[in-house]
């Protein structure tokens, strides 16, 4: 089985076929699913998405292009609707210095705000972080210092020193269809020299198609591509890639796997 880390189903690309999309997903291997919040004010809709889907997980966030529109979420909010037991995971929040959407101040005070609600979870932090990097290692370093928190740093695609940093606090690294283009061949040996135990895939659909679907809409179904990619980069068969990161997707994700691997979970 094979598992999409990171996805929004609940975006209008997907409203009128998610059955359908659902149904090809599963026809591709692909068992699970994270319908990822970029609004916590939306809740709500990824919550009935997860509730209505048996293969679909949700969690509870603000994204860094949001963070201007819901600047002062308290960490109590975002951890009570975190209780709901389809919620898995905090964010995604982070920082994203390419587009701007928000003022830099106002997304790293969120995202601040949202590692605090990690910690206090102990439910992993779903990261994002565009052109970034240096802040957010600090931000890292000085938040890990206050106590630790699990994290995954989504669709990689930062420098080698974001990716070291974040393996050495503990972190995932999660590769997308960027993995399969073939300009990323820097992308490639990061996720060559990321410990086997740390990689999860992710199709961040609607964005972001991997080779051979560039140039559509992409989703879930086609985060077998990027695993087929990945298992060739690090080495492995492609049977041997899906056991690697649905292991690890459970291991980071543990409250998923209270549900889906009860007796597991129990032993860990």
């Amino acid at each position: 089985m094979l598992i999409d880390s990171h996805c929004h189903l609940d975006f209008p690309d997907f409203s009128e076929r998610l059955p359908a999309v659902l149904a090809a997903a599963e026809a591709a291997g692909v068992g699970r699913m994270v319908t990822i919040s970029t609004h916590v004010e939306r809740y709500e809709r990824y919550r009935a998405i997860a509730e209505a889907n048996a293969a679909v997980f949700c969690t509870v966030g603000t994204h860094p292009h949001q963070a201007a529109a819901e600047p002062d979420v308290p960490v109590e909010r975002i951890v009570a609707l975190s209780e709901h037991p389809r919620c898995i995971a905090i964010g995604e929040a982070g920082l994203d210095f390419f587009y701007d959407h928000s003022p830099r101040d106002v997304q790293e005070r969120v995202f601040r705000t949202h590692i605090a609600a990690a910690r206090e979870t102990r439910l992993p932090l779903v990261i994002h972080a565009r052109d970034a990097d240096q802040d957010m290692i600090r931000i890292l370093r000085e938040e890990m210092s206050k106590g630790a928190y699990s994290a995954v740093l989504h669709c990689f695609s930062s420098g080698p020193e974001l990716a070291r940093v974040g393996v050495e606090l503990g972190f995932y690294l999660s590769f997308s269809g960027i993995l399969t283009f073939r300009k990323s061949e820097d992308l490639r040996e990061i996720a060559r020299n990321t410990p086997r135990e740390r990689l999860l895939v992710e199709t961040d659909a609607p964005f972001l198609a991997p080779v051979p679907h560039r140039g559509r809409v992409n989703e879930p179904a086609y985060v077998a591509d990027t695993a087929r990619v990945l298992a060739s980069t690090i080495g492995v068969t492609p049977e041997e890639i899906a056991r690697i990161t649905t292991d690890n997707f459970y291991r980071l994700f543990a409250k998923a796997a209270l549900i889906d691997r009860p007796k597991q979970a129990a032993v860990a």
